[in-house]
């Protein structure tokens, strides 16, 4: 069933071994004005889906845990989760999921980018997501409220309304929760993947090899 807006507003095991990997605080990051966009106060939302690709019966779920404002989670989304799309989730072998794991890298960036990424994935689902996630992650480092709102646009979302979400912190509960189930499972670093559950390193030929051990 799939969740949506109006749906929720009216209504893993051990640390992954990293050599580099974000493991904490930054500073403000960027600036940039409201693109024209009349943001009022509005309710959180609580519960919200891991949004995924893929196969729900695939063989196997890999499951990263990413801080939007993390260099290493970039490369990780970049460069890794194309192959991985490639070669295992568009045949329908794995299914992939996104986690929120705020460190926060970046105090403000890294809690506001998140909540408007789901804001994309609640307003037109979770393909969506993924797209805005990419290119949230080609302009790290330029984060505004106008390119949160250019870039919703790009992917078919009202661009003012996820702009709201990241102001407002909108799904900012749906993160800590995400985060808190990573902390329970070990995660203290970013990017975390996990395979069938068990933790792997962050890189192509780890995660292909765990998938390859569980067909």
């Amino acid at each position: 069933m799939e969740h949506t807006r109006r749906a929720c507003l009216v209504a893993t095991a051990g640390l992954v071994g990293l050599s580099a990997g974000c493991l904490g605080g930054g500073g403000g990051g960027g600036g940039g004005g409201t693109e024209d966009c009349d943001i009022e106060d509005g309710p959180t939302v609580s519960e919200l889906p891991a949004p995924g690709v893929g196969p729900d019966d695939a063989d196997v779920t890999v499951a990263a845990f990413e801080d939007f404002s993390c260099p290493h989670c970039a490369t990780f989304s970049l460069e890794v989760l194309p192959e991985l799309r490639s070669d295992y989730v568009d045949p329908g072998v794995a299914r992939f999921e996104h986690r929120d794991f705020p460190i926060p890298v970046d105090e403000r960036w890294s809690w506001q980018a998140g909540s408007a990424a789901r804001g994309v994935q609640d307003e037109v689902g979770d393909e969506a997501f993924f797209e805005y996630a990419h290119a949230l992650f080609e302009n790290q480092g330029d984060y505004s409220p106008a390119l949160i709102t250019d870039l919703a646009e790009e992917v078919g979302a009202p661009g003012c309304a996820v702009q709201a979400d990241a102001l407002n912190g909108t799904y900012r509960p749906v993160l800590e929760s995400d985060r808190q189930s990573g902390i329970d499972s070990g995660v203290k670093g970013t990017p975390s993947v996990f395979v069938g559950g068990r933790p792997v390193n962050p890189t192509y030929d780890a995660i292909s090899t765990a998938i390859e051990s569980r067909r």
